[in-house]
């Protein structure tokens, strides 16, 4: 089995968490009432996307009705809606909607994942939480780190429990810690040289896409776009062309 699929089935079966353990099945026995016809997944979501990309997406954790309704991250609920269609519009993600584990959608050179991998009651970990599931994102950006060149990170949350992270797993990150702030951008060096080809990462912060920021517009779909199209150039990831797009102009 590829070593990040691996992860990702160890991911599914980790009961580390009381708390979220007892949540994440209360929801998927309670169930909201328009998905009453859904078997809930009420397990941990892993991350989603191949296992050579070069973009990194990192959000809070499953929401209770979406990714731990659905099994994928950012499945299922708005917040979703507005990442994968912004992904869409930049050609890194093979459709605007993301509904079910069967829906065929695709990542091109981008994966999606998050620091706590249950939904929590509130969507708010907490920092033992946070702090217990860690290990699982310093493997995953060990198994990611050769060909990771940029990771967008969504929200405070994010920002504050990936940067631990990424220094666990062979990055050096400044101190003090940079702050997040939307448009916040650290690149990140390699501690030492390693063998596996792997180098600087560059981290971007940007508001979370929570129904909170993006239904009051503190985060629009042009902020989001312009942020990922960023990230997307500085992980060498190619502007996408529709195979019957005309060719460009030339000069």
């Amino acid at each position: 089995m590829d070593p990040l699929a691996e992860l990702d089935a160890r991911v599914t079966r980790c009961a580390a968490c009381p708390r979220l353990v007892a949540w994440r099945e209360e929801v998927g026995r309670v169930k909201r009432a328009a998905y009453q016809d859904w078997t809930y997944w009420a397990r941990p979501v892993p991350g989603f996307g191949p296992p050579d990309a070069s973009l990194l997406v990192i959000g809070l954790a499953p929401a209770a009705h979406g990714g731990n309704r659905t099994g994928r991250m950012f499945t299922g609920d708005r917040s979703g809606d507005v990442l994968y269609a912004a992904l869409h519009e930049l050609g890194l993600a093979s459709s605007p909607l993301a509904v079910s584990l069967d829906d065929g959608l695709t990542l091109r050179g981008v994966r999606v994942t998050s620091p706590v991998h249950c939904a929590p009651p509130e969507n708010k970990p907490t920092p033992e939480e946070r702090d217990t599931c860690r290990p699982w994102l310093v493997r995953e950006l060990e198994l990611l780190a050769p060909r990771l060149r940029a990771a967008v990170v969504l929200g405070a949350f994010g920002w504050q429990a990936a940067l631990p992270a990424f220094a666990e797993a062979g990055w050096r990150v400044p101190r003090p810690r940079p702050r997040f702030a939307h448009g916040a951008r650290v690149t990140l060096e390699r501690g030492t040289p390693a063998a596996d080809g792997s180098g600087p990462v560059t981290l971007y912060g940007c508001f979370h896409v929570s129904q909170r920021n993006t239904f009051t517009g503190r985060l629009t779909p042009e902020m989001l776009r312009d942020v990922l199209r960023e990230a997307a150039g500085e992980a060498c990831l190619p502007p996408y062309a529709p195979p019957d797009s005309p060719p460009p102009a030339p000069g």
